[in-house]
């Protein structure tokens, strides 16, 4: 493990346990910190990622292990973004651990070399696994703010939480739209054909149509509340389902 890879690790836990203080004892200054400490190990793991690239001359996204690292750093860019303009500071308390989670598990799973055939090394994959991981993200931090639980008598108002859902899926959703389009692209390019019936690319267009679904009950009829909920949940679900079978074969 290099020592940037292991700063940021440091920086998210320290960030999460910061985090969760702020929830319980809502201390401003307890925040700050975890906010800094968030930025800090950000800016490491974006240091890691740019490294990976340089090294390998490809996005780390073609193992579990570069994936999940990847996905992590994703996860808190998206979130820091959103965090400019809607000021929901407790949120992190669950951003922070996903994130946490995820460059932890990555750490302890092996890392085999990515020997890419010339084909893998194609623009449009590289764009379609980055979309889908960035869109990816952005979902994840819309089904958080969607499962408050505990957090629930300690979060900012509903509006606010709406919000920040809101963006996310409008984050989210152009990605996933951009990363379909290049996937189905290259499947052209390497096999010959747009669609194959695969069952992963079942599921990413059933997983686009619950997210435009979603969007477009909100814009039109205005959906808040427990089924906007439900759909976002049931669509990152499915999401991850996809997202992991390329994985599992």
């Amino acid at each position: 493990m290099n020592v940037l890879f292991a700063l940021t690790m440091v920086c998210y836990v320290a960030s999460s346990v910061g985090y969760q203080g702020y929830v319980l004892f809502q201390k401003r200054p307890i925040y700050r910190v975890a906010s800094i400490l968030l930025w800090v190990g950000f800016l490491c793991h974006t240091g890691v990622v740019a490294l990976q690239v340089f090294k390998t001359g490809h996005l780390p996204v073609y193992n579990l292990h570069e994936t999940l690292s990847t996905f992590g750093w994703a996860t808190v860019g998206v979130f820091l973004l959103l965090q400019i303009k809607v000021h929901l500071m407790v949120l992190g308390a669950l951003v922070a651990p996903v994130a946490t989670a995820a460059v932890i598990i990555a750490s302890i799973l092996p890392k085999p070399p990515v020997a890419l055939d010339p084909l893998l090394k194609s623009l449009w994959r590289t764009v379609h696994l980055g979309t889908i991981t960035v869109g990816l993200a952005a979902f994840a931090i819309a089904f958080l703010e969607k499962k408050r639980g505990f957090f629930f008598r300690r979060l900012p108002s509903l509006k606010l939480l709406d919000s920040m859902g809101y963006s996310c899926l409008i984050a989210g959703f152009p990605m996933l739209t951009f990363g379909i389009i290049t996937g189905v692209i290259y499947a052209q390019v390497v096999h010959g054909r747009f669609w194959s019936w695969d069952h992963k690319e079942i599921l990413g267009a059933i997983t686009w149509l619950v997210y435009a679904v979603l969007l477009h009950e909100r814009l039109t009829v205005g959906w808040r509340g427990r089924r906007a909920a439900i759909t976002t949940i049931v669509g990152f679900v499915i999401l991850v389902i996809t997202f992991s079978l390329r994985f599992l074969g």
